[in-house]
């Protein structure tokens, strides 16, 4: 855990995006050099991406659109799907939840997760891992709740895309809200969502080819 911490530390700003000013990360300025270090650091050829040190558009627009309406989650149970850096379930706690569950299935990301939750001053958990082959009943029944799920960006890939969809479908006959951030991703099956509200997110041009991705905020539709 310590080594970890300390490599996230060295190779990390805590800092906040101008976007979301009101949570704080500890986020990379160059993801691909940090991408080499956690290599390096892990004596493996292999790690998975950094993703957690970039604040991406789809979690910014749902932290965003959770932050400025906060009815959406205060007071309830939530499950924060791919977490990554934890920005979402920051923003979620800031907004009033009763308690943020995060799912997330990379070790590196999950000792930043907890680095920002302490910076920010909030609880998260518990900390869960894969949960989307679960049976979102039994989810519930350990968590004392599940009232809403919120999945920033987690639709940029096939088969990843498919499973958090399943999951989301097992969970709607719970009255679970799902809520989507998503800037565009290839595999966003729009037809099951419906827009709540669109945001110009900033974004690195080095890792999007734009400088701003116009980020809509999905819920999933009723049965």
């Amino acid at each position: 855990m310590s080594t970890m911490a300390d490599l996230i530390r060295t190779h990390t700003r805590l800092s906040a995006n101008p976007f979301v000013p009101e949570v704080r990360l500890h986020l990379a300025d160059q993801v691909f050099d940090l991408w080499s270090e956690t290599e390096s650091a892990g004596g493996t050829s292999n790690p998975p991406p950094p993703f957690w040190a970039q604040a991406w558009a789809g979690g910014l627009a749902l932290a965003r659109h959770v932050l400025d309406h906060p009815d959406t989650v205060a007071g309830r149970r939530v499950l924060d799907l791919a977490s990554g850096s934890g920005l979402v379930a920051v923003a979620a706690l800031r907004a009033g939840a009763a308690s943020v569950a995060v799912s997330e299935i990379d070790p590196l990301a999950l000792t930043a997760l907890a680095l920002n939750a302490a910076a920010n001053d909030v609880a998260v958990g518990p900390t869960l891992g894969d949960v989307l082959d679960a049976d979102p009943a039994a989810l519930a029944a350990q968590l004392g709740g599940l009232d809403v799920i919120l999945v920033g960006d987690a639709f940029y890939e096939r088969t990843m895309a498919t499973r958090v969809l399943a999951f989301l479908q097992r969970a709607r006959p719970l009255g679970t809200t799902a809520l989507v951030g998503d800037p565009g991703r290839a595999y966003l099956p729009r037809t099951e969502f419906d827009a709540l509200a669109d945001y110009p997110v900033p974004v690195q041009r080095e890792l999007e080819d734009a400088d701003v991705k116009h980020t809509t905020v999905w819920r999933l539709r009723s049965a």
